[in-house]
């Protein structure tokens, strides 16, 4: 474990662990060079060191291994091993996925239908690297494998992108930086990309695995679903940044209420006015004074459903998701129409507004 009182160790991506194994391969295919560590360029600059575990030499192909070691940053592919095999070729440089690296099976990411998902920026790295070791005018065949990335593809994003068979090989710096922010809300944005290359143009953006299960419930199309994680805001910009006419806003009432605040990076640490919130549309709505001290009082938000139902205050509810809207319609300077559904943990549909239910019926929902 990381001792917190000292710098978080940075860590390498799987395109650089791809690189340098295939860099590594390269060179112990042509001059028969074996080596422990292999140098490679950074997209942004400067190099780095990479241990090579194992070589591999077969009769016309060399394999060489690299362990990925995500440093202190929890990413699930830490300890995989990345195995590249080259061979020489008369052509060009030939990049191909092996077990456990995915298949793209959806439009609208970086990578085509049906090519490895290898994305761009360590697709180049590969093959860049690789030519440093060719002999002129050689070409290479070089394939990529990651032993047990299809077993954890599950844990990543994979499944909902469409990418099938295993893990992506990533990597916009070559460098993970640990618990980084940046990174977790990029991985996010090609669900935007593929849902309006699929023909959506009104999406559901919703925080977590509940939301998507809700919709599914709901019968929106899984396609148009869009997982924001705390970074509603974020999310809500890179929409605004495409060609998207409407968003619906679905989640669990916590989340939407802090919406309804203008609260657009929902983690609690941060920021957190639920009660108040509630509290203020309650006594907007008419709610007598012990409904007020107890929506002062609540532990949960999700306290305020039964207390609402006991003053026959509900459709304060409906009030906050429209609220939700109107900030989130101002958050993107009018660009498209917003609607907002939230519910409470049982999975019933508290709150929603008008722009929900017309937004809800072009996508086909069944609700009530």
């Amino acid at each position: 474990m990381a001792n917190l009182n000292s710098r978080l160790r940075t860590g390498y991506t799987t395109g650089s662990c791809a690189a340098a194994a295939a860099k590594a391969a390269a060179r112990y295919l042509v001059s028969g060079s074996e080596c422990g560590k292999m140098a490679i360029s950074l997209p942004r600059g400067g190099q780095v060191e990479l241990k090579i575990d194992r070589l591999e030499r077969g009769r016309d192909f060399c394999r060489a291994h690299v362990t990925k070691d995500a440093g202190d940053d929890p990413d699930v592919t830490h300890g995989l091993s990345v195995i590249a095999e080259v061979s020489l070729t008369d052509g060009e440089i030939i990049l191909a996925g092996g077990d456990g690296v995915g298949l793209v099976t959806k439009p609208g990411l970086s990578v085509p239908v049906g090519e490895p998902a290898i994305n761009p920026v360590p697709r180049q790295m590969i093959i860049e690297e690789v030519k440093k070791e060719l002999p002129p005018g050689a070409g290479a065949s070089i394939i990529i494998s990651v032993p047990g990335g299809e077993a954890i593809a599950d844990k990543t994003m994979n499944p909902r992108l469409g990418i099938v068979g295993g893990i992506s090989i990533l990597g916009t710096g070559g460098l993970v930086r640990p618990m980084s922010e940046e990174a977790y809300r990029h991985s996010l944005t090609p669900q935007i990309d593929q849902a309006l290359a699929l023909g959506y143009r009104t999406l559901v953006l919703t925080p977590g695995l509940l939301g998507v299960k809700k919709a599914k419930e709901l019968g929106i199309p899984p396609d148009a679903i869009i997982e924001t994680s705390n970074f509603i805001g974020f999310m809500l910009e890179e929409c605004s940044n495409r060609s998207v006419e409407g968003i619906m806003l679905l989640g669990h009432l916590g989340k939407m209420v802090k919406v309804a605040a203008g609260v657009f990076h929902t983690l609690g640490k941060l920021a957190d006015a639920r009660r108040e919130t509630i509290t203020a549309y309650a006594a907007l709505e008419g709610a007598p004074q012990e409904a007020i001290f107890s929506l002062m009082n609540m532990n949960t938000a999700e306290e305020s459903v039964e207390i609402l139902e006991r003053y026959q205050l509900t459709r304060v509810f409906d009030r906050l998701a429209a609220a939700a809207s109107i900030r989130a319609y101002r958050y993107v300077h009018e660009k498209f129409k917003v609607g907002t559904v939230m519910y409470s943990l049982n999975g019933q549909v508290v709150g929603l507004d008008n722009g929900a239910k017309e937004m809800g019926g072009k996508l086909g929902w069944k609700i009530s």
